[in-house]
């Protein structure tokens, strides 16, 4: 399988997330034959579902619900995914990785592992998705000003409950923190150099 070691830390955000997710996909192929599916619902679609709809009860996934095949996409120009309306609503400017991060790629979850543990990488599945990720992140923002902690951004779970992975607005950093604490261990100065150290859980 391949080590995503070989990813080049020298690239810029949307480089390094596309390089990211393909390694997730060709080593997802390799174990399964197939890309990943997921429950389809005629209510929530998006543009990285593939192919037809099929029955369930595939290897990963037991229902009697459809399924459908899927594989992280670009987000275009032509979605006009912003954060306007987050920054004018909380008077701040976000950091650009932050805005970089959710308007690159629409995905499903990306499971990965570090030194430090497992988490799943958090991405919006569809523009209404985005719409629902920008409510969570003015909450979450909110409630950091309510505590008088450093502004962060979310954008992992871990394998731990509580316990998420954030981009500290000042400056960029990638930390873990706690719900409602203060974020406690710094992983990385970005999310670039953050991203190139992880390896697809598949």
């Amino acid at each position: 399988m391949t080590s995503s070691n070989s990813l080049c830390a020298n690239n810029n955000l949307p480089q390094v997330l596309h390089q990211f997710a393909k390694l997730y996909i060709k080593n997802y192929q390799h174990c399964h034959n197939q890309l990943p599916k997921i429950e389809h619902d005629v209510q929530w679609v998006s543009p990285c579902e593939q192919g037809g709809i099929e029955k369930g009860d595939t290897k990963k996934i037991k229902t009697e619900k459809s399924v459908v095949s899927w594989q992280p996409v670009e987000i275009t120009s032509a979605d006009e995914l912003s954060f306007e309306n987050v920054e004018s609503a909380l008077a701040l400017t976000l950091h650009p990785d932050i805005k970089t991060y959710f308007t690159t790629i629409y995905s499903e979850q990306l499971a990965a592992k570090t030194e430090d543990g497992d988490l799943s990488l958090l991405f919006a599945w569809n523009k209404d998705d985005f719409q629902r990720l920008q409510e969570n992140i003015i909450g979450h923002i909110l409630m950091k000003r309510r505590l008088k902690q450093a502004e962060t951004v979310f954008f992992a779970v871990t394998d731990e409950d509580d316990m998420i992975i954030s981009i500290e607005n000042d400056t960029g950093a990638v930390w873990v923190e706690q719900v409602g604490c203060k974020p406690h261990k710094k992983l990385s100065n970005s999310i670039t150099e953050f991203i190139t150290q992880l390896t697809p859980i598949v």
